[in-house]
């Protein structure tokens, strides 16, 4: 047997397509070519390979090895390729069986003295391969990741011999078995943390019902950071598919995660777009994606570059961002929940004719302008988040904590599941005309609102959608004037 063909896979995004690596062993002069398209990482491996071979107990042929990464058309990158190469220069060379592999795929990077190491973008290579039906032999320190997938075969191993002593039929690795479903562990933050401010908590609750939206606009110190880290808390848990999405987000992105809990980003004002929303030469997922089915919280929003602001606007409409290179494109989700927070001027006290603001009019019409309409016209609830008095801050009266408010939450998320079978924050204009129906004292009041706050078609679709789910909080079929009037309260403020 001079010809061998072993199955692995690449990243493209969060797509895993097969490759196909194709060993070739002829006479001539001892030399190893790799074809199709292998970036640094992948012509590097040929010394990996040649050393990982030999220090496992096998020989390395002195011949021509060729080498081909197919398709040929598709970038190949990472050293995920050294375990699948090492295989096929070894049955190519016939030390090990021929057709043995046909319904596996490999993937792992091998060290000099034969050890698997672990790779990025395990869990999608993981669904990719269960798609195509085959078994996948990867590194151990990969293992627990890949076998989240359910009634699927992942064969864990340490080192290269290991893996052809299987082959071998000398010592056979067991199929690593599924990790017992564990309940999703619990937030360290709780909204029970929160004193006074029941508007805020009540802006919160909406938006954690309908996926909405929110800003908080107040001073410094009167919790606006913490009211947004206790969102997460308050969400209806991820369904198992829904963890396999985020969970193959951060495995691509090789970015730690807690499975079971709906991701909380808080990049720093000085991210820039790309970190924002991903790219580079092999484009990589940015912090929106990062926070896929989860919240993405800006804090400081007039800090942030404004040209950074700008790319938020069409993932808030699409929920995906894609990202254009020349030779190809990506598409990356981005259905998240944004939560920002400002100061209501430069200093942070203007608020209430504060006496400690020293700021201009000009100077606060310039701060609050570092943030354009349209993206502020995106924000479904605007929330002033006032100073708390004394008195508030030492009452030790208990409040309301996370559970008891996600249980109403959870009530809501399943009331327009059943009804529209998706959250009212991806309500279109057609479909607001069948569910958010209003009633004649309600047009009445939509229609003075829109004169006296000259709402944009965008900001009154969201209102309703806002209405919608403050109805939906209190189980009523029927948007009436009360959730109507309530919902447009969060639209009534200055920057509108």
């Amino acid at each position: 047997m001079s010809f061998a063909k072993i199955y692995t896979r690449g990243l493209l995004g969060l797509h895993a397509p097969l490759i196909e690596v194709e060993v070739h062993v002829s006479q001539g002069m001892p030399s190893l070519t790799i074809v199709g398209l292998p970036e640094a990482a992948v012509r590097e491996s040929k010394d990996r390979v040649r050393s990982a071979i030999i220090n496992s107990g096998f020989q390395f042929p002195t011949k021509r090895l060729t080498i081909n990464l197919a398709p040929a058309d598709l970038p190949k990158d990472g050293s995920r390729l050294d375990l699948p190469i090492a295989l096929g220069i070894l049955i190519a060379s016939g030390q090990l069986p021929e057709n043995v592999t046909d319904d596996f795929e490999f993937i792992g990077e091998l060290a000099l003295d034969g050890h698997l190491r672990a790779v990025t973008g395990t869990l999608t290579i993981a669904m990719a391969c269960q798609q195509a039906q085959h078994r996948l032999m990867l590194s151990h320190d990969n293992a627990e990741e890949a076998a989240q997938l359910p009634d699927f075969q992942v064969f864990a191993a340490q080192h290269l011999k290991q893996v052809c002593e299987h082959f071998l039929e000398m010592h056979k690795i067991e199929a690593t078995a599924s990790p017992a479903a564990e309940a999703p562990s619990g937030y360290t933050f709780d909204l029970a943390d929160v004193k006074g401010q029941l508007r805020p908590r009540r802006a919160l609750e909406i938006a954690a019902a309908g996926g909405h939206s929110i800003l908080f606009k107040g001073p410094p110190g009167t919790g606006k950071t913490l009211l947004a880290s206790r969102l997460p808390s308050i969400l209806p848990p991820l369904n198992a598919e829904e963890n396999l999405e985020v969970a193959s987000i951060y495995s691509i992105a090789n970015t730690p995660h807690r499975f079971g809990q709906r991701p909380f980003r808080a990049p720093h004002h000085t991210a820039s777009a790309i970190a924002l929303v991903g790219g580079g030469s092999q484009p990589k997922p940015g912090e929106i994606t990062l926070a896929h089915l989860g919240v993405l919280f800006l804090d400081e929003l007039p800090e942030f570059d404004r040209k950074v602001l700008e790319v938020l606007r069409q993932p808030l409409e699409s929920r995906e961002i894609v990202i254009s290179r020349a030779s190809r494109q990506m598409t990356f989700p981005a259905n998240f929940q944004l939560i920002a927070a400002m100061n209501p001027c430069p200093c942070g006290y203007a608020f209430n004719q504060d006496s400690r603001c020293q700021c201009s009019a000009e100077a606060i019409k310039r701060y609050q302008n570092r943030i354009s309409g349209p993206l502020l016209d995106r924000i479904d609830l605007h929330i002033e988040v006032p100073p708390l008095k004394a008195q508030e801050l030492q009452d030790n009266k208990p409040v309301e904590n996370s559970q008891t408010v996600r249980e109403r939450v959870s009530k809501a998320y399943d009331l327009q599941i059943q009804r529209q079978g998706f959250l009212n924050q991806r309500l279109s204009p057609r479909q607001l005309e069948t569910h958010a129906d209003l009633d004649e004292s309600c047009w009445k009041m939509m229609e003075m609102a829109q004169q006296r706050l000259n709402l944009s078609a965008r900001a009154y679709h969201r209102i309703l959608r806002v209405a919608r789910t403050i109805a939906d909080l209190s189980q009523q079929t029927a948007i009436q004037s009360a959730h109507l009037s309530e919902a447009l309260s969060y639209r009534n403020n200055e920057n509108q």
